[in-house]
């Protein structure tokens, strides 16, 4: 495993990394199973946005038969449970709360970085930054309960505010080939207008290159997630560059941005871990994704759930993401195969039983019409 400094703060972090959404429904003997797989290949930065105290149990307690100093935990601040689903609050109270319940959960006594989780708006960034969040978070860190201060987001505009902060060490940022395309607006809804991608289908958004640049220049790392797009670029079907690319190519393409150390892949089984950790013995060839961006058709990157789970808390306590997923499964197989039958069937609740109220695509960073694929998952699975 290639390891890369993440910034300024000297933590040395694996280049593939992993996302917590492939511990989410599984059991302790499962994840202690993903976590000894990814270990042996070298993998040491794991991110914790979830806050689902089952799967934070999980993941603590398959990481701590392994000394702490040996891997890195990106812990987010502002992500609660409530009410039995995953929530995002700026309420200080409830942030304090759950900030120490993940680290009595995962059995921590710190994590290396406290991540300020998902802003993707001005107002929002202004609660943060002026509000008490930050100052949370700088008693945080002088309490050695974190060792570093972060913010995730999806807006490009966001992301340099807190570049030239002075607060904000590390960036959780969405990268990919697609996402890297599309200008920095305040409205994510437009990132999937056909319009908008035209404009910029050329190459590479400037406000994006000039992102990675100041990041690089001021030392603050950027750590990657949605680097597969939810795996729509992985699947030629669905990926707008008309040829799928490998998880060897996008992660590449990570690589190649300045500032960026570690990209988060959030594997659910031991092979796709492998199918992440290949990269580091692929060849120039394997890595080399130009021929696919070079002859990709103009087509716009309409919005796809990416899995995220940044829809909740639904009023139904629907699991969107999990809804969504195999109702994405299914259309991509033509079919409801038994397998993906039975795991929606195991879902708590069901895509008829959603209320149609909108908060889940007020909440939703990509622009996805949720309320639609609602519908479509009832008629399809027939609940």
């Amino acid at each position: 495993m290639e390891y890369r400094t993440l910034g300024n703060t000297g933590i040395k972090a694996g280049v593939i990394g992993l996302g917590c959404e492939g511990f989410n429904g599984i059991t302790t003997s499962e994840s202690q199973a993903l976590i000894d797989y990814a270990v042996k290949c070298g993998v040491n930065f794991y991110d914790m946005y979830a806050s689902d105290p089952a799967m934070r149990k999980n993941v603590g307690g398959s990481l701590k038969k392994y000394p702490r100093e040996s891997y890195v935990v990106q812990g987010h601040i502002g992500s609660i449970w409530e009410d039995g689903q995953y929530c995002r609050s700026r309420d200080l109270q409830k942030v304090k709360v759950a900030f120490e319940n993940l680290l009595t959960e995962m059995q921590l006594d710190f994590v290396d970085i406290g991540m300020i989780h998902y802003v993707d708006t001005q107002d929002d960034y202004e609660i943060v930054m002026q509000g008490g969040m930050a100052d949370y978070c700088r008693s945080l860190r002088a309490a050695g309960k974190i060792k570093h201060i972060g913010l995730s987001t999806h807006n490009t505009d966001i992301a340099m505010q807190a570049a030239q902060s002075g607060l904000i060490e590390v960036i959780l940022f969405s990268v990919n080939p697609a996402y890297d395309m599309l200008p920095a607006i305040d409205d994510v809804n437009l990132f999937f207008e056909t319009s908008t991608f035209d404009v910029v289908y050329g190459g590479v958004d400037k406000a994006r290159e000039e992102l990675y640049k100041l990041c690089d220049n001021l030392g603050v790392g950027i750590t990657v997630m949605k680097a597969f797009a939810g795996g729509l670029l992985l699947d030629e079907k669905q990926t707008p560059f008309g040829t799928a690319l490998t998880p060897t190519q996008c992660i590449s393409y990570c690589l190649t941005r300045p500032a960026i150390s570690t990209v988060l892949c959030g594997a659910k089984t031991v092979d796709e871990i492998a199918d992440c950790v290949r990269y580091e013995g692929a060849t120039a060839a394997e890595k080399d994704y130009s021929a696919v961006l070079a002859s990709a058709p103009k087509k716009a990157f309409t919005g796809h759930c990416m899995y995220c789970g940044h829809c909740a808390p639904c009023s139904a306590k629907i699991d969107i993401a999990g809804v969504n997923k195999y109702l994405d499964l299914a259309e991509a197989e033509g079919t409801v195969t038994e397998t993906v039958k039975n795991h929606y069937e195991l879902l708590a609740h069901h895509a008829n039983e959603c209320l149609a109220c909108g908060k889940c695509i007020k909440n939703c960073p990509f622009g996805v019409d949720i309320i639609s694929k609602m519908k479509r998952a009832a008629e399809l699975f027939g609940k």
